[in-house]
């Protein structure tokens, strides 16, 4: 085991992988200083050799002392010469590869490669330069040189080395010789150097690697996934008969003839996780024929992929997150059995007799399913809860009669040591990982301790209710944390709206990644109730323009008109553009109610019926969503609803149309109603801190230039002209003329650059738009878009104006 251990330590590769940097370092320092020293140090290192470490009399004028003198004449003089410099390379290689514990087998073609170049231009150098004192080839170089000069003679040997550089290159980059004239090898020659000296050629060599590194890590996964399986085998379950024997045909049981079957679900083992791919390869490749696009003559080239503008975005790691699996799941045999010997008891004290009880353990709570006897009314066991949470001593049981999909009754009783169930055990698991969902969501652990996993865009609206402290704010950073997990910035935005301005914060560094908000906004995180209903009818705005998008698309939701998109049947110049997906998440929602009113409601009422079905989705939170809070239309629009624990049984009904809430243990513990079927779910726990290493963690990657910025809403504080009037000169803003020119200097008509180089308010700059608007400056507003400028030049800016002031 010791040994074993040992060879597996990931540790010992690191520590391989900084001594290979150490000595490409140290070779790196003595070459350079053998480069300006080797004249004066020359002489004694040939005259002692090894022995000149032994002359402490002996100052050498290298770098690294006569140590370093003697390495690098060893390599320069005796060696292959200034291709030498190409060991150090090959260390730094090797190092990262320690570094990255990755096989050494993903080296070899590189060495191959590297060692054939070195010893190719050792020779040649010596071939062209070896009349001079330097030893550029060394003493490899000059024998080879030499040997083949006499043999080939010059010009033999100068064909050779032609041939040679056409064998690599051909080796190296294939080219294809049946389609190559000699101006396309120029033309291909120089796109090289040029790609060379402006990083695109490196940034496609990292494209390709990763795809390469994505590939064979996804084949390690599966094959070791594989392996675990089969090594686990089948999974256990632990069984508990009180029974010696068994009857031929179902009776009536006494308690001490009771049969009791106890099902422990054991988690799956699985594989350490990975971050799903953060990019594929050529990021260079956009819409690069986009001008030769239209949707009656598609361009079928290679497929549009949203992420290539943060390729390089990395999904969080698991190891931010906490780990709780110290505390180790246990079974209390004695509980299980006390618990079966009441609940037998309290029911024969109602005559009511069972044929069969079996359990299944979960993190928080333990159902037990009862089989009654022939005759038994279900109603009268319903009847029984209150009884049968007084003989348990239970904080509160939950009776399910009959349990959908099986002829049992259950009887959920909760447990005495509880489990936490952590984000970190969730989010790892093989079934969130494998969810090919819109909007995967990983809520915690069902009652039969599997994971749950759900998808926000089929729900298509979550309503999250609760009384205060039981779980509500951890509810949405779970649903937060799901969806940073698994999705790309391009993919998924974020609406957050947080009344209370503390819950929500941590998530305010996301602005450049996930984060959608108003332009000219200070905080994106919205928090004053009027930049709320600004924040929600701009979002009516945005469902609006993606209906006509999709309408122009001949799509009918989100997923078909992204399809058709990435598959470039769509012209980005009339106005189509990849949608993400955007989740709207409301905390303390009855607050906004109270203070807003009808303000929020209408554009909160058309989200909720029409905003599904192009990419828009809602999560409410409250604490008790009555009538005068969440209206019908609202109501009916939002199929999934989460209880958490609840004081009285008339709040369960309102939150879930169902009694239940009012009978979970708290701390996490809820109810999740999906269009009628109900599950009981043990919320996963994240902490603050957990929250901030996550987001700190995408927050130190390269963003976006600009944030996600909704459409400009102007509402009655904007005070817009009447645009049907007529406008004078004397009604316009002094500063109109300033905007005018600024817009037509720069082309761009936006509202938050009029605010920022004029350095003026929100709602001053949105009136200067409406203006400019209103007199044909500018063009209408086109969702997130920037407006399209009339007037091209400045010349005829200025006749506009005049013309302007004559009216």
């Amino acid at each position: 085991m010791a040994l074993r251990l040992g060879v597996n330590d990931e540790r010992i590769p690191k520590l391989l992988g900084i001594m290979c940097w150490f000595f490409a370092l140290y070779l790196s320092i003595a070459f350079i200083s053998y480069l300006f020293t080797w004249k004066i140090d020359q002489n004694e290192v040939l005259r002692f050799s090894w022995g000149l470490l032994l002359q402490s009399d002996i100052q050498m004028a290298n770098w690294l002392g006569r140590l370093g003198a003697i390495i690098s004449n060893m390599f320069f003089y005796w060696g292959l010469g200034l291709p030498s410099i190409g060991f150090v390379y090959l260390l730094i290689t090797l190092g990262r590869n320690f570094m990255r514990r990755k096989p050494l087998t993903d080296l070899v073609g590189k060495i191959q490669l590297a060692l054939v170049l070195m010893v190719v231009s050792a020779v040649f150098l010596e071939y062209v330069l070896g009349a001079t004192r330097f030893p550029w080839g060394g003493a490899f170089g000059e024998f080879v040189a030499q040997w083949l000069i006499s043999f080939l003679g010059y010009i033999g040997a100068g064909i050779l080395f032609i041939l040679i550089l056409l064998g690599v290159i051909t080796w190296v980059f294939n080219p294809n010789y049946n389609d190559m004239t000699f101006r396309s090898a120029i033309d291909g020659v120089w796109q090289y150097i040029q790609d060379f000296f402006t990083g695109r050629l490196y940034q496609r060599h990292k494209a390709a690697r990763e795809k390469e590194e994505e590939e064979e890590t996804l084949a390690q996964r599966a094959e070791r996934f594989q392996k675990l399986k089969q090594e686990a085998g089948e999974r256990p379950q632990l069984s508990l008969d009180l029974e010696k024997g068994s009857r031929p045909t179902p009776e009536p049981l006494r308690p001490e003839s009771a049969e009791l079957e106890i099902q422990v679900p054991v988690p799956e083992a699985v594989p350490e996780a990975v971050p799903p791919p953060s990019g594929t390869p050529d990021p260079m490749a956009a819409f690069s024929q986009a001008s030769q696009l239209s949707e009656d003559n598609p361009d079928h080239s290679e497929p549009y992929d949203p992420t290539l503008e943060l390729s390089s975005f990395e999904n969080p790691v698991l190891s931010l997150l906490e780990d709780y699996s110290e505390q180790k799941f246990e079974v209390d045999r004695e509980e299980l059995e006390a618990n079966k010997e009441q609940i037998i008891e309290t029911l024969l004290h109602y005559k009511i007799e069972i044929t069969k009880i079996r359990a299944t353990i979960g993190p928080t709570v333990t159902l037990y399913e009862i089989v009654p006897a022939p005759g038994v009314r279900i109603s009268r066991i319903k009847n029984l809860e209150d009884d049968i949470a007084l003989s348990l001593s239970a904080l509160g049981i939950r009776i399910i009669a009959p349990i959908p999909g099986k002829g049992t009754i259950g009887i959920e009783v909760p447990n005495k040591n509880k489990q936490i169930v952590s984000m970190k055990e969730v989010l790892q698991s093989e079934k969130f990982r494998r969810a090919k969902m819109d909007l995967p969501i990983a809520l915690g652990k069902t009652i039969a301790n599997e994971i749950f996993v759900a998808d926000l865009a089929k729900m298509p609206h979550l309503l999250m209710a609760g009384a205060t402290g039981q779980g509500k704010s951890v509810g949405i950073n779970a649903v937060l944390m799901s969806l940073l997990y698994k999705k790309h910035p391009s993919q998924v935005k974020l609406v957050l709206i947080d009344p209370k301005k503390v819950e929500l914060s941590p998530y305010s560094k996301l602005e450049s990644h996930y984060l959608a908000f108003l332009p000219g906004q200070e905080e994106p995180i919205v928090t004053e109730t009027n930049k709320v209903i600004h924040t929600l009818n701009s979002l009516t705005i945005e469902m609006d323009t993606r209906y006509s998008l999709l309408k122009k698309a001949g799509a009918r939701n989100i997923r078909e008109y992204n399809e058709k998109f990435v598959q470039r049947q769509l012209n980005p110049l009339k106005g189509h553009r990849f949608m993400p997906f955007i989740v709207l998440v409301i905390d303390e929602f009855a607050d906004l109610i109270m203070t807003a009113g009808k303000e929020i409601e209408l554009p909160l009422g058309r989200l909720a019926q029409l905003a599904r079905a192009v990419g828009i989705h809602l999560i409410i939170a409250t604490q008790r969503p009555s009538v005068n809070i969440i209206t019908g239309v609202i109501k009916a629009n939002f199929p999934a609803r989460v209880a958490f624990k609840v004081s009285a049984k008339v709040d369960s009904r309102t939150i879930l149309d169902a009694s239940g809430a009012d009978q979970l243990v708290g701390r996490g513990d809820m109810l999740l109603s999906v269009g009628g079927d109900m599950v009981r779910i043990q919320c996963a726990f994240v902490d603050t801190p957990e929250v901030e290493r996550v987001v700190e963690f995408i927050h130190q990657q390269p963003g976006y230039p600009e944030p996600y910025y909704l459409p400009e809403f102007h509402g009655d504080d904007s005070d817009p002209l009447n645009p049907t009037g007529p406008l004078r000169y004397n009604d316009l803003d002094e500063m109109f003329e300033d905007a005018a020119r600024l817009i037509v200097q720069t082309q761009h008509g936006s509202t938050s650059m009029i605010q920022r180089r004029l350095k003026l308010g929100y709602n001053r700059a949105g009136r200067l738009m409406d203006q400019l608007e209103s007199t044909g400056v500018v063009g209408p507003a086109d969702g997130s878009k920037a407006r399209e400028v009339l007037i091209y030049d400045e010349m005829e800016l200025n006749r506009f104006l005049e013309d302007l002031k004559k009216r």
